[in-house]
């Protein structure tokens, strides 16, 4: 049965980590497509951001260097304080280009140019943040035939990036945590 989609891509700000756990945990234990996490992150404090997730979720979560090869079954992390960027290769590659939405990695930045290169394959997930971060990516995901879902406002810690989205993007899906975990684990496991 052919999959509903290629990629996954979840975008989080402040609020989101404890959701995105809980998504990855219950992810099927073997992937049949790469996760990409974008999460806003301080610029200049150290972080160790995969290594919580991975114990949080006992997923093995790594950040790509550039030019990486985009593999099925990796759950990767847009590294501290470069943008992520999908290349026409499937690689990764990462940007020290200006902050866009007040942030470097975007989610904006990663969504778009998932589209590009996945179009209708894309499917995007836009969670809890304080900014407008995501939503044009959201847009560029949907333009392209892809699919979406923000995390319905009323559940998020901060509301704002995904009530932006949500008015950016007239009828797109808003689910609960639970809800999202359910509708990736229905499309990645057709048989459920």
């Amino acid at each position: 049965m052919a999959k509903a989609f290629d990629i996954i891509i979840i975008g989080g700000s402040a609020g989101s980590v404890q959701v995105i756990s809980q998504i990855i945990h219950e992810l099927p234990a073997v992937l049949p497509v790469p996760v990409v996490i974008v999460l806003h992150r301080l610029k200049n404090v150290a972080s160790e951001m995969s290594k919580i997730l991975s114990a949080q979720t006992n997923k093995v979560i790594v950040e790509p260097d550039d030019k990486d090869p985009i593999k099925n079954s990796f759950i990767y992390l847009a590294p501290q304080n470069y943008h992520l960027l999908i290349e026409s290769d499937f690689t990764f590659s990462l940007d020290y280009s200006e902050v866009v939405q007040y942030s470097r990695p975007s989610i904006d930045v990663t969504f778009e140019s998932a589209a590009k290169v996945y179009g209708k394959k894309a499917f995007a997930v836009l969670l809890s943040g304080g900014n407008k971060d995501g939503t044009n990516g959201i847009g560029a995901v949907i333009v392209r035939g892809g699919k979406a879902i923000v995390q319905h406002p009323d559940s998020a810690l901060y509301p704002a990036m995904p009530s932006a989205a949500i008015a950016s993007n007239k009828g797109i899906p808003t689910l609960y945590p639970e809800q999202i975990i359910e509708y990736l684990n229905k499309n990645l496991n057709p048989s459920r």
